[in-house]
């Protein structure tokens, strides 16, 4: 997937220009005495419900509001359609519903209707819904009648009313049922601006929810996930996903936690809920959803279970009272990795998984250092003992520092502006190895919105250095927020990696860091040593012996071109032709965004390398990475 946005240039020499500043840089590298393994899970992937993340983002859903919330905005994403002489209404049914998650409807009163002039109800999307030419999209709905219908669905164009693609579902009379249809689109052009109608062309009332509409998703998974995100995902070549989020765990209250049985099983049974970001969640992505997400990506999951505290400060004490929601830990355990004779892993071949999920990491709770009871100390102790009597290889997460049990990983989080992440570039190279090993489940250069700027993305390679040098203890780090919205109400917090709208996405420059990372890193940490580097001069080194890959990332921060004279030691050999990716702008300013979605990309060249010791000039503002063969 990188070398689609790849340029790739002519074969050029090792010391690029003339004009050589008065420093050199001396990088030193001991290839043949590598200090540490290389966590083989180091980076991954972060992500919760937040700017509009799930809903309106990577889960493929295009309708907005498909079950019927409460309150006075209930029908704020629906509209009535009343074509020609037509006349009807629509409101919300509160006490008519298909299950006791969902006792509530749209009702459509349509008292005039024909073919001529029908009647019904659209919803907007989330800012519109994506139409491309030539696709099948996959709906369905939840109905009953008083009048045998038929209900006519149709996504259309917002401005000029043109239909890419309709379907007609017979048959709707008096009791609730799930009718499936096909829309398939023809060859008209791609945009977002559409919306979908479902009509009757009589009088009838009819009540309606749980109405859907997918796109194509990845892999063609049934109710899946959008394709360009999740190609974006894989690009990034994560080995985790840490799911379902930090706050979207532990919700604003108790009663608004993440409660994963309430988001198995069929839609219809799912009540949603709301997040702490102002919206509520349909729960279409629910466990088993964000397991199949990790499925597709062949990563694992790293699953936090609710630890007794919600962010209002309500929490539950340690002891009797938590109990119950130990054993909800437990039973989720058991859901993601029992097989088809325990309960909850019967109840997952149920939903259609037979095979277990790989699960090697848990953590309890998230940012219980928020708690300003000081429980967690005690509510940690009991998850810890429970889990480990049952899974004793399962590694326990804590979410701050505990003294009851020594964690077997810490999560620490760490949101920056550029200049600390530059001061933090060595934060770990003299932290105690004898604590917990260490996951960095939250971390970000906060510079620029709503995507990071090229500072930022500078900032973050800066600090991934650190993370590089010291994977023998910080064994997984993932970057966050993951995804926004760019669209006006669509972001609740600024600087995330990844930003779309309803028909496109792209990558910010911290998002090709990522990329740039992960898809070149090895199996063991070699020394890297920097001197007369001066500011803003960072660098590491990975190799993989079997495959005889030396890795080395060169950020330059900096203003101006700086040249790095490399000095290998251990190796006889080094191959003349090596691979330079550089990232960089004119400006540390310099971005992404919707409208110039490459601005910012990673470029590869083919450079001559003369011997073990040789000098490089790494562009101002550049990220970079050497890829040698010894």
């Amino acid at each position: 997937m990188l070398t689609r946005f790849f340029a790739l240039t002519l074969l050029v020499a090792g010391m690029a220009g003339s004009s050589l500043p008065a420093q050199t840089a001396s990088l030193s590298i001991d290839v043949d005495k590598p200090t540490a393994k290389v966590s083989p899970m180091l980076y991954g992937l972060m992500t919760e419900e937040i700017n509009f993340s799930y809903d309106g983002g990577l889960y493929g859903e295009l309708v907005r509001d498909r079950a019927v919330r409460q309150g006075w905005g209930a029908l704020e994403h629906w509209a009535v359609v009343a074509r020609g002489d037509a006349e009807a209404q629509i409101s919300v049914d509160g006490k008519v519903g298909p299950s006791a998650a969902l006792p509530r409807s749209i009702k459509l009163s349509a008292t005039r209707a024909s073919e001529a002039a029908p009647a019904g109800l659209e919803n907007d999307g989330y800012w519109g819904m994506a139409a491309r030419p030539e696709s099948t999209y996959s709906g369905s709905f939840y109905a009953k009648s008083d009048n045998a219908v038929a209900v006519t669905v149709s996504l259309a164009n917002d401005q000029t009313g043109a239909v890419a693609g309709s379907a007609t579902v017979t048959g709707v009379t008096g009791d609730w049922k799930q009718y499936t249809f096909t829309l398939k689109t023809g060859s008209a052009p791609a945009t977002a601006n559409n919306h979908l109608i479902l009509t009757v062309a009589k009088p009838a009332t009819v009540w309606f929810t749980l109405i859907s509409l997918f796109p194509p998703t990845y892999h063609d998974r049934p109710n899946g996930n959008r394709i360009d995100l999740m190609e974006k995902l894989a690009a990034m070549h994560p080995h985790f996903l840490r799911l379902p989020g930090g706050n979207y765990l532990e919700g604003d209250h108790i009663p608004d936690r993440y409660q994963w049985k309430k988001t198995i099983g069929p839609w219809v049974d799912r009540p949603t809920h709301p997040s702490p970001w102002s919206y509520r969640s349909s729960d279409g992505m629910g466990l088993l959803e964000f397991l199949e997400w990790t499925e597709d990506l062949k990563i694992e999951p790293v699953m936090a279970v609710y630890a007794g505290y919600s962010m209002a400060q309500e929490h539950v004490d340690a002891g009797e009272k938590l109990e119950p929601y130990v054993q909800d830990a437990l039973d989720e355990i058991e859901y993601v990795t029992g097989g088809p004779e325990t309960k909850w892993g019967a109840e997952r071949v149920k939903d259609g998984h037979p095979a277990a999920f790989p699960l090697h990491y848990v953590e309890i709770g998230n940012e219980d250092e928020f708690d300003k009871s000081g429980s967690y100390d005690g509510r940690y102790a009991q998850f810890y003992k429970a889990i480990k009597q049952r899974y004793p290889a399962l590694q326990v997460i804590a979410t701050t520092a505990v003294k009851s049990v020594k964690p077997d990983v810490l999560d620490e989080h760490f949101y920056m502006p550029a200049e600390e992440s530059f001061a933090g570039a060595h934060h770990y190279d003299k932290t105690d190895r004898n604590g917990p090993k260490i996951f960095v489940g939250e971390w970000a250069t906060r510079e620029g919105t709503p995507t990071p700027n090229l500072e930022a993305a500078l900032g973050d390679a800066a600090w991934m250095t650190d993370l590089e040098r010291n994977s023998d203890l910080v064994v997984m780090a993932s970057y966050a927020p993951l995804f926004v919205n760019v669209n006006p109400g669509g972001m609740q917090w600024a600087t995330d990696l990844i930003g779309y709208d309803a028909l496109t996405s792209y990558g910010s420059p911290s998002y090709w860091a990522q990329v740039m990372f992960g898809s070149y890193l090895g199996t063991e940490v070699v020394p890297a040593t920097l001197s007369d580097e001066g500011p803003r001069l960072f660098a590491s080194a990975t190799r993989d012996e079997t495959r005889r890959k030396l890795y080395v990332k060169v950020v330059n921060a900096t203003s101006e071109a700086r040249t790095v004279r490399l000095v290998l030691a251990g190796v006889e050999k080094i191959r003349p032709e090596a691979k330079l990716i550089t990232l960089s702008g004119k400006t540390p300013n310099a971005t992404n965004s919707i409208g110039d979605p490459a601005a910012i990309v990673p470029v590869e060249q083919r450079i001559r390398v003369d011997g073990p010791k040789f000098e490089r000039r790494f562009a101002a503002y550049s990220i970079n990475v050497v890829e040698m063969d010894y």
